[in-house]
């Protein structure tokens, strides 16, 4: 299985332009409430009337192959992506969302780019520069130098969808502008670990190479997602594709065209799942919470007094369900914010307040928050503290050593072998204290064009492992 994001080389297809407008005449089921999903007799006047306001992107200047998401899960990859073209221009999918000439699309459509050019439904084609890109949620925001005579779309709610919910995707597969496909909405809230906020509708609307970026729409012409990835064995549509869902998209559309960036709260803690025999051990009622393991020094959660082996129970009086519910929820909160933690410690259950910060780029709360080392060319590893218990167990000194809270496939780290789990003690001749300690290691071994010889800790034996820097080069 192949998880890939949908764009795709430019071709003459592409060239040719969208479909000729039509006048916007509206079905039935159009003047639906967005919580009404009954099937009309045809989708044609929704069609007709949303289809103006979606384009044709093609980004020029995008060089190398579109970048996988981040984190995949491990499984068997090995289908490439689309070819790049020959004139170094990737083509993808948006929306026009206000009469400014703001449109949404995904980061990865236009990521590398030195010139937009928007392909409108009409074959007409005008520039556009952009606002700025939220590469967490796979989002960008786009302007039109020219903003006369726009179609927008509208927002609906994805929260009220369901599964078997009838969807509507239009966009410009493999360049073909202008292309309609109908399905359901498959299942809501998907983690296909593509980043800390996942939260992904699924839909088996025919997705393909080039949607990337385009809407997904209810029967009342609403955009309830933003068309993102899909399983593929080969690339192709084989119906599961997953949206950004309108919920997550709208609030980090508007942070965009408002500041440019996105901002989000930061606790500083790496966090670890219940599972029963856990919950049955800490006396807990049930599954639901999440575990902490390590604190990072000087975070919020340092302040607080948080501590390992506390079990966060409730934010702000809002039962927390699992860790990666705890930082979609912490993300969507500005910095600055006092939240209130309730958790169990030692038996007891108390609740503490602290102010959150500012989450750098450098964070990756995959399950948590450990800081990634990323220096310009990816190593591809998330680092956390070393629980305690793991540490007396092993026997590590003191002050030495980083865990591997996670690897992204295909990266220079999976390529080594390194494993979650897996305690980083050394790099070249020395010792590793801190993430900061691999990060200045790795920038060396970057610069140096030689791989890095990591010593780990893995299930009580002493390994080494050469990371290349070659290997990140490839991805």
């Amino acid at each position: 299985m192949t998880l890939s994001l949908l764009r795709n080389a430019a071709s003459a297809l592409a060239i040719a332009g969208l479909v000729a407008p039509a006048a916007p005449v509206l079905a039935q089921s159009d003047a639906q409430s967005s919580n009404t999903y009954s099937a009309p007799q045809d989708f044609t006047g929704i069609v007709e009337a949303k289809s103006p306001a979606v384009v044709g992107i093609a980004a020029k200047g995008v060089v190398g192959p579109p970048p996988r998401l981040r984190d995949m899960p491990p499984l068997p990859f090995g289908t490439p992506e689309p070819q790049q073209p020959r004139e170094g221009t990737a083509m993808g999918s948006g929306f026009i969302i206000d009469g400014e000439g703001h449109i949404v699309t995904n980061n990865h459509v236009v990521e590398g780019a030195n010139e937009i050019e928007i392909l409108l439904q009409d074959g007409e084609t005008r520039a556009a520069t952009i606002v700025g890109t939220d590469p967490a949620t796979d989002i960008a925001v786009l302007k039109l130098e020219d903003t006369s005579d726009l179609t927008t779309v509208s927002w609906g709610d994805s929260d009220a969808l369901q599964p078997g919910a009838w969807t509507i995707a239009i966009g410009s597969p493999f360049g073909l502008g202008g292309t309609v496909t109908v399905g359901v909405l498959s299942a809501t809230s998907r983690d296909i670990r593509s980043g800390p906020y996942d939260d992904f509708l699924q839909t088996d609307a025919s997705i393909n190479s080039g949607n990337s970026g385009g809407p997904l729409f209810n029967t009342a012409g609403e955009v309830i997602g933003v068309n993102t990835a899909i399983f593929s064995p080969s690339g192709g549509n084989v119906g599961i594709g997953f949206a950004v869902p309108a919920s997550t998209a709208e609030d980090v559309v508007e942070q965009l065209i408002s500041n440019g960036t996105v901002e989000r709260g930061f606790i500083g803690i790496s966090l670890q799942g219940i599972d029963e025999n856990l919950a049955e051990a800490l006396e807990l009622e049930n599954a639901d919470g999440a575990i902490v393991i390590g604190v990072e020094p000087g975070s919020p959660a340092a302040s607080a007094g948080l501590q390992e082996g506390d079990v966060l129970l409730s934010l702000d009086g809002e039962p927390i369900e699992d860790p990666r519910s705890l930082t979609r929820r912490v993300g969507e909160l500005a910095p600055d914010t006092t939240i209130s933690l309730q958790l169990k410690r030692d038996g007891e259950t108390q609740s503490v307040e602290l102010t959150l910060a500012q989450r750098e780029s450098s964070s990756n709360p995959d399950g948590g928050e450990g800081p990634a080392v990323d220096s310009g060319v990816r190593m591809g590893v998330g680092l956390t503290a070393i629980p305690e218990t793991v540490r007396r167990e092993l026997g590590l000194d003191e002050g030495i050593g980083v865990m591997v809270q996670n690897v992204a496939p295909g990266s220079a780290a999976a390529e080594a072998g390194l494993a979650q789990g897996d305690i980083i003690t050394k790099a070249g001749s020395n010792d590793i204290t801190n993430p900061q300690d691999l990060v200045d290691a790795w920038k060396a071994a970057v610069e140096n064009e030689k791989p890095l010889l990591v010593r780990i800790v893995r299930n009580n034996r002493s390994l080494f492992v050469a990371v290349d820097p070659a290997q990140a080069a490839e991805q």
